[in-house]
């Protein structure tokens, strides 16, 4: 939002899943086929959250630049996670002329009265990796599986400390392991989905004395951080290491790059070694964060090929000017409160030091000079 997909799972998943949208689409339909394609060439908008974070950066020209190779014409913008910001360039767009908009919200609850405007001009809306809620107005959703990021997450815990092995057996191991908990931002819709599918998974260990929090904060609520900032999660971790009582921590569940790179500060500043650090997860594999793992600091990031989820948008763009329908191969997850949005999810990968190499360098992702 180029990897290694669990092969016959993948392929079994796309046979089963995929399928078409059910009902008409906004955006051209059958009178923008009958013209010979009167959208060829359409100005779309992309409205990205921030450019704070390279992961956005890198979704927004994707997105951009492969929407320019099919020969439309792209308004992208960064909203630097203000609101108001994000909700009048889109306003600007709309008032521009976009015949679509590709919309990855900072605060999915905030755009509905926005995109009413969008539907009153027959403007198709795909929300981006970022469900939009409350609003009736959104035609498409295309994301990761997020509640699967989520399991993996958690499962790279597990395997990080021993719990599980490589192949997700369990080894036997009762610990108890004292671990301490974070989640993303209350107003992104794939965090609840992230902690719902973590949280699923280590709460047998958790239940039965393996895992441990010392701080006892084990709601989302408490393990939250707005905006996914850094720093909020750096001091939260400095809190929880004056609160937890003193107890080594073993492991830390931490559900984004940013806030793991955070959480080590705090480590190392109350006294970890990179020899004793925690078992501290991630996602996005942001250059920061796989140098990290490589030099035996966070263990593990979850692989989101943005390139990937870019291409899915892009098509999903594509088909609408053509008055076709997007392919979809979710109908019944995303439900943001006045609709199911029909969607489509891709694929995600766990990533430690023994796979990044063949995860994001043979792949093209990355450089082997990008992570020096």
């Amino acid at each position: 939002m180029n990897r290694k997909y669990l092969a016959g799972i993948a392929a079994a998943s796309i046979l089963t899943l995929s399928l078409t949208a059910c009902g008409g689409s906004r955006g051209g339909g059958d009178d923008a086929a009958a013209e010979g394609g009167s959208n060829e060439g359409a100005k779309i908008g992309v409205a990205m959250p921030t450019q704070q974070s390279e992961r956005w950066i890198a979704d927004g020209e994707n997105v951009k630049s492969q929407l320019e190779e099919l020969g439309y014409e792209v308004d992208l913008q960064y909203a630097n996670d203000d609101i108001p910001t994000q909700v009048s360039q889109i306003e600007n767009m709309i008032n521009g002329g976009v015949k679509a908009l590709v919309v990855a919200s900072i605060d999915g609850t905030t755009l509905t009265s926005v995109l009413d405007q969008a539907e009153s001009q027959d403007i198709p809306v795909i929300a981006y990796d970022r469900l939009i809620n409350g609003s009736d107005t959104v035609d498409y959703y295309t994301t990761f599986d997020n509640k699967e990021v989520g399991v993996q997450q958690a499962t790279s815990l597990l395997t990080g400390l021993g719990i599980l092995d490589a192949e997700g057996k369990e080894t036997g191991e009762k610990g108890p392991f004292d671990v301490e908990l974070f989640a993303g931002s209350p107003d992104d819709n794939n965090a609840t989905f992230f902690w719902d599918g973590a949280i699923e998974t280590l709460q047998p260990y958790l239940d039965s004395g393996v895992l441990r929090v010392p701080s006892g904060q084990t709601d989302f609520e408490q393990a939250a951080i707005l905006r996914w900032l850094p720093d909020t999660a750096q001091d939260r971790m400095e809190d929880l290491l004056t609160v937890g009582g003193g107890e080594r921590l073993e492991g830390v569940l931490s559900p984004y790059d940013g806030l793991s790179i955070g959480i080590i500060s705090a480590l190392t500043s109350g006294g970890y070694s990179t020899d004793d650090l925690p078992v501290v997860t991630g996602q996005d594999a942001e250059v920061g964060s796989v140098k990290s793992i490589i030099a035996g600091e966070q263990y593990s990031t979850i692989f989101k090929d943005v390139r990937n989820l870019g291409k899915q948008a892009v098509t999903m763009v594509d088909a609408l000017m053509k008055g076709e329908e997007p392919e979809v191969n979710d109908t019944e997850t995303y439900d943001n409160g006045e609709k199911i949005v029909p969607s489509y999810l891709l694929e995600s990968e766990i990533v430690t030091v023994d796979n990044y190499e063949t995860a994001l360098v043979e792949t093209g992702y990355y450089t082997e000079d990008d992570l020096k």
